[in-house]
């Protein structure tokens, strides 16, 4: 008698056989530059249930570049485990051509020109294409958001948030869960949200004060679909209050809590439920430490560390689905859930070639209003670059070596640091930089660029608590973004070392001095997470600088030296 496990294995193995997962039949395709809308939709409808996974969109509404990450490295039991295998590793473990739009769509190499060639991708427009044709065929499929949406734009910023809630009630998913959001401060979270016509949910979002569950965002939420009795359960950012700052939502705490986690599978499934998912912006690992500790979850829909993958990963009984960042890619799921079980997963990520799918009127037209009172400002010339501007990867993003320049220049500073966050589209070569390229890689509602004074034993103890985040062994211990980005100064890392031996060799790169722990230097940086923080905003900083330069030419940084991967 075949077991749970191996028919799961068998469904999955034949999926991938005849083009049902993955990219499918049109790999072929896309070698070949031939890519059409029917292509990227094509997909053998299977099971009874579909669900329609976006998240981490970080308010891009419309079609950008975005560069994936050179380096995403994994430690302990990660490491050289999807995600974190990047390039041509990458394209070899899933068959993926050089120079295709697949290798374009999920590798950084020769990025500049496969742009060149295949356009941009994402916008929501594109999007509400991909959703509508999935319904087309499985018209109750589940639409489910994971956050980080409400953040990350000019205009998003301007309406506090509003031009994205428009554009996404549009959509109509099902329900959503955050992280980014909350910087909005709990006031217009609240605002929104009592608004929402879907599901706010997060089970580890508690009140504060009381240490209980938050009445505004529920749990769970069931949907019948396909005859199936489905459970949703929300996850949202558990660091919250670490990486971002306490005060501005007070009266929530967060944190993983998976016993929390496991006595809401436990009530669900008791409750009736044959299908349970996760709705999660923990971030990969942690989604994947998550599967292996609570037990009955069927599908973990992962988000916030930005990973695209065109085929699940199984933990255990549970299947880990990654869909990208900022609008580029769409996850179709589909289930076949019998007798109370699921039998069988077919999955297919959806890349958003925008000059391929057909943007859907009606959502072009309602992004256009969000836009219009600000088209002047969002479109102003600031300047131009010659070099390509990204921000992805564990270290070094041309983008944050401009806003260090930008920092260092503008606040007379001896060196710069700028957040390891993982949003911002990719400015091609050649191309202008307008106001809204700026603010789509610097807007936040914390935006203040300080100037301090730090010994150089601060500053280490600083690069030493940001690599323990991202570089150690227990997942549960990961608690920001990628590094935080240094310009003025150059440092090795040796990430297999523990916390407080990562980080030496670190040199004042102006004069090529080891940085002295007694002494005093002058830092800029932007984005703190403390009330108070007083300075000009970071977008006002980087705007007078590429002003100042014209055209913008970076120099390869290859001031940080990685050891021990």
């Amino acid at each position: 008698m075949i077991s749970r496990r191996d028919f799961l294995q068998v469904s999955m193995a034949a999926s991938a056989l005849y083009g049902a997962s993955g990219f499918g039949n049109w790999a072929k395709l896309a070698a070949q530059q031939a890519l059409t809308q029917d292509d990227l939709l094509k997909f053998d409808t299977f099971g009874n249930v579909s669900l329609i996974h976006i998240t981490d969109i970080h308010a891009q509404l419309k079609p950008i570049y975005f560069r994936e990450p050179e380096i995403n490295l994994g430690v302990g039991a990660a490491n050289g485990q999807m995600p974190h295998v990047t390039g041509a590793d990458f394209r070899k473990a899933y068959g993926i051509e050089d120079g295709s739009p697949n290798a374009y769509a999920l590798t950084y190499n020769d990025f500049t020109s496969l742009a060149q060639a295949y356009g941009k991708v994402g916008g929501m427009d594109r999007v509400a294409t991909v959703v509508n044709a999935i319904r087309a065929e499985r018209p109750d499929a589940l639409l489910l958001d994971g956050g980080d949406t409400w953040h990350g734009s000019y205009t998003c910023y301007q309406t506090e948030g509003q031009d994205v809630v428009n554009v996404m009630n549009a959509l109509k998913p099902d329900a959503m869960t955050f992280h980014w959001e909350f910087t909005l401060g709990t006031e217009r979270v609240e605002g929104i949200v009592g608004n929402l016509p879907f599901a706010a949910l997060g089970q580890n979002i508690f009140d504060a004060e009381w240490d209980e569950p938050a009445e505004l965002f529920k749990p769970y939420k069931f949907f019948e679909r396909g005859g199936v009795k489905v459970a949703v359960i929300g996850q949202a950012f558990p660091y919250m209050p670490i990486a971002n700052p306490r005060w501005m939502f007070p009266e929530y705490s967060f944190g993983i809590r998976d016993e929390n986690m496991q006595a809401m599978v436990d009530e669900v499934r008791a409750a009736g439920a044959e299908l349970v998912v996760v709705l999660s912006h923990n971030g990969f690992d942690v989604d994947k430490k998550m599967a292996g500790r609570v037990k009955g979850i069927d599908v973990i829909l992962s988000g916030h560390t930005h990973d695209a993958l065109p085929e699940p990963v199984q933990v255990e009984q549970t299947f880990i689905i990654a869909s990208g960042s900022n609008s580029k890619f769409v996850s179709r799921v589909d289930l076949d859930v019998r007798d109370g079980k699921m039998m069988g997963i077919r999955h297919k990520l959806i890349p958003i070639f925008a000059d391929v799918i057909t943007p859907d009127a009606t959502v072009t037209k309602l992004i256009d209003e969000q836009r219009a009172p600000y088209k002047a400002e969002l479109e102003e010339v600031i300047g131009h670059t010659d070099t390509l501007l990204y921000r992805r990867g564990n270290f070094n993003g041309s983008w944050d070596d401009l806003i260090c320049d930008a920092l260092i220049n503008e606040r007379e500073a001896d060196i710069a640091m700028s957040p390891g966050v993982r949003w911002g589209p990719s400015i091609l070569p050649g191309q202008a930089i307008t106001r809204e390229d700026i603010w789509n890689v610097t807007s936040m509602s914390y935006g203040e660029a300080y100037r301090t004074e730090m010994t150089g034993e601060f500053i280490h103890t600083i690069l030493e608590d940001v690599g323990d985040n991202l570089f150690n062994p227990d997942p549960y211990y990961q608690q920001g973004g990628d590094m935080v980005r240094i310009g003025g100064m150059g440092y090795r890392i040796d990430v297999s070392k523990p916390q407080g031996e990562r980080i030496t060799d670190m040199t004042l790169l102006k004069t090529g001095e080891k940085i002295d722990p007694s002494k005093t230097y002058v830092v800029a940086g932007w984005a703190s997470v403390n009330e108070g923080t007083e300075g000009p905003q970071i977008w006002d900083v980087v705007e007078n600088h590429i002003k100042k330069q014209g055209t913008i030419k970076l120099d390869p940084n290859n001031s940080v030296q990685v050891v021990g991967a």
